[in-house]
């Protein structure tokens, strides 16, 4: 045999395969478009011949599925039987509520299992967010946190995330559930169109009534004994969910949200504006003689000091550092607008010099902003010769900072993001336990001091101390784990000021923690500590300290407690720097309204002044004197 004639017979062997593959695969896709079909035909079958079991089960689900999802929270179901038994109008509420969002779902999508698996998935995964979220923060879920869905990769990073064998029994419960719908495949008649878009266009009315019309909703609340108690704080917001369960509370917490919106005030003028702001100041620019020293801002993630509870008996090493820094320079105490989440809360306070009060205490208020440039405290910097920066160890595109903040005044930006690989320091970075090393930041803020010709002014918020706190010797030991990342913060700290001290260059440090941390559900210290919303307000109230490496003058700074956004006040008297007609507007606030916080205290009566010049400056037309030049207001508003 040639070689020819052998290659013959292995090509025609293996293109006899070929073809007995390609009918083998043939009939078997033809196989399974038959199954298919016949499971199809018995699937239509079953819509008729089990006709009043399939309306008996439509009936059922919104009963089982909200009692499914209320059961993934309480973790037992006898503890939900005890609400049940308990709150048992809160339930009805519950239930009734589910059976308006399922006819509207039936309504739509005309058939019952497409409206089952769509109502079950969303339950149970609003649910399941519920539980981490509680479980990580100790902080319940609202609408206005479904906000931050896109940035889901950094909350990743955040949560405790654990899954559970009863977790995925009540979600195996449910999958069945929605399976023997889809065999048993209930659906509506198509002959009724009318009726159902009737049905849909009254279930939707139900539902945005409940969220936007108080005089339809309050008389419900109240029939079915919902708890409507304003809630001012994260510790009274707790004791509502308590009262509410997880359903009532999401609902009746997306109406209270609402009725808070911000909105134009009635009387907001270019008179009424000028009335508030009334004075005369001096123009003129001493500096202490001339000196512009740096100004640096720390703004220290979840950095708090837990030694205000003497039953914790902390180690004073701890703090040591800490300590050293506010003796050799001034220590005092300041009201955060936030506990245990939302940064950007504090963050605006310090940026602005505004209160979050003013926007009706928003958990994201950068998002309520014009977008234009803003009146923030880096274009004072800016108008008086500084270099102006922003320094976070983390995503830029977290609470869309990047976008946002580049509107606030400042000429760089550094972000790094540890997902995405991309970093803007210029110094190596370390990490310690999840995130930077706050020593990274400090290193990277030396660089930009000695690399910086002018002054500077630099705005920075750390990550390192943000949980989860589960690295260290002992996983489960979340709260020592915290304490030995402050002691070692408190570290860098330390080299860091002793750094500052060789430098040849005015340098004025402000550092202060953002809030207290965020702790786990049911085991964290705080429900130790027997906190309640009567008693949190100590949870507020954050120690400071100002340091500087020349004698700077702190004379003028309060000894009283005042709230995160006269800070950036008391820093402009202490170096010096020219007010204008606002600033001193504002110096007077803080002597006449020290604190304006309603988390801190629901008492303060609404200061309308203060409120109106909140939202004159971030979202209004700027009708406050500003160092923005009004031909550049004009064109970033246009």
């Amino acid at each position: 045999m040639t070689e020819t004639e052998a290659k013959k017979i292995i090509d025609d062997a293996k293109e006899k395969l070929k073809n007995t593959d390609d009918n083998s695969a043939s009939s078997d896709k033809h196989k399974k478009i038959e199954w298919i079909k016949k499971y199809n035909e018995k699937r239509e079958e079953n819509s008729e011949r089990f006709k009043w079991l399939n309306l008996g089960l439509l009936i059922f689900f919104p009963f089982f599925i909200c009692s499914m999802a209320e059961i993934n929270q309480f973790k037992s179901v006898s503890a939900f039987f005890n609400f049940f038994a308990e709150r048992p109008t809160v339930m009805m509420f519950d239930f009734l509520l589910a059976g308006v969002v399922f006819v509207f779902l039936l309504a739509l999508l005309r058939k019952g299992w497409a409206a089952v698996l769509t109502q079950s998935f969303t339950y149970m995964a609003l649910s399941i967010t519920e539980l981490f979220k509680y479980g990580t923060n100790g902080n319940h879920l609202i609408l206005s946190d479904m906000r931050l869905v896109k940035n889901v990769k950094a909350l990743k990073s955040f949560a405790y995330v654990k899954i559970t064998p009863r977790l995925i029994i009540y979600c195996l419960i449910v999958i069945l559930f929605c399976a023997l719908i889809f065999h048993l495949n209930p659906k509506l008649k198509r002959n009724i169109p009318i009726k159902r878009t009737i049905a849909a266009v009254a279930c939707a009315m139900t539902c945005l009534g409940l969220i936007v019309f108080p005089s339809f909703y309050n008389p419900i609340y109240k029939f079915f004994k919902l708890d409507t108690t304003a809630a001012s704080n994260a510790f009274l917001l707790n004791e509502k969910f308590n009262s509410n369960s997880f359903l009532a509370f999401f609902v009746q917490t997306a109406s209270e949200d609402f009725a808070n919106r911000l909105v134009k005030p009635e009387n907001y003028d270019e008179d009424h504006v000028d009335d508030i702001i009334d004075h005369k100041v001096d123009r003129s620019e001493d500096f202490n003689g001339g000196k512009k020293p740096n100004v640096l801002v720390i703004m220290s993630e979840s950095y708090a000091d837990f030694r205000v509870f003497d039953q914790l008996d902390i180690d004073p090493a701890v703090y040591a550092e800490f300590d050293n820094a506010r003796s050799q320079g001034y220590g005092g105490t300041a009201i955060s607008p936030t506990y245990a989440s939302w940064t950007v809360r504090s963050e605006f306070e310090l940026l602005f010099g505004l209160p979050v009060r003013g926007l009706n205490t928003p958990n994201m208020p950068q998002r309520d902003l014009a977008q234009r440039e803003q009146p923030a405290l880096a274009q004072y910097y800016k108008s008086w010769g500084y270099s102006t920066a922003y320094v976070h160890p983390f995503q830029s595109s977290f609470y869309s900072r990047s976008r946002i903040y580049g509107e606030f005044g400042f000429d760089k930006m550094l972000f790094h993001d540890d997902i995405e690989g991309v970093t803007d320091f210029t110094v190596p970075i370390e990490h310690y336990g999840t995130y930077v090393d706050d020593s990274t930041v400090y290193n990277q803020l030396l660089q930009l001091v000695e690399t910086t010709d002018d002054p500077i002014y630099i705005h920075t918020t750390t990550m390192q101390n943000h949980q989860p706190y589960n690295q260290g010797a002992d996983p489960t030991d979340e709260f020592g784990n915290y304490l030995d990342w402050i002691q070692h913060s408190n570290q860098g700290l330390k080299a860091f000021l002793e750094a500052l001290e060789k430098i040849d260059e005015p340098t004025l440090v402000f550092f202060v923690g953002d809030h207290f941390p965020s702790l786990r559900g049911e085991t964290s210290v705080y429900n130790k500590l027997n906190l309640t919303g009567e008693n949190c307000s100590i949870l507020y109230e954050q120690k400071y300290f100002l340091w500087s490496n020349y004698n700077a003058d702190y004379s003028c700074v309060p000894e009283e407690s005042v709230s995160f956004f006269y800070m950036p006040y008391v820093l402009i008297n202490i170096i010096d720097a020219p007010h204008d007609a606002f600033i001193e507007t504002m110096l007077d606030f803080m002597k006449t309204t020290p604190v304006y916080s309603s988390d801190y205290d629901s008492s303060i009566p609404d200061n309308e002044d203060l409120d109106m010049l909140t939202y004159d400056r971030v979202i209004g037309d700027v009708m406050s004197p500003c160092p923005i030049p009004e031909e550049v207001l004009l064109t970033t508003s246009n």
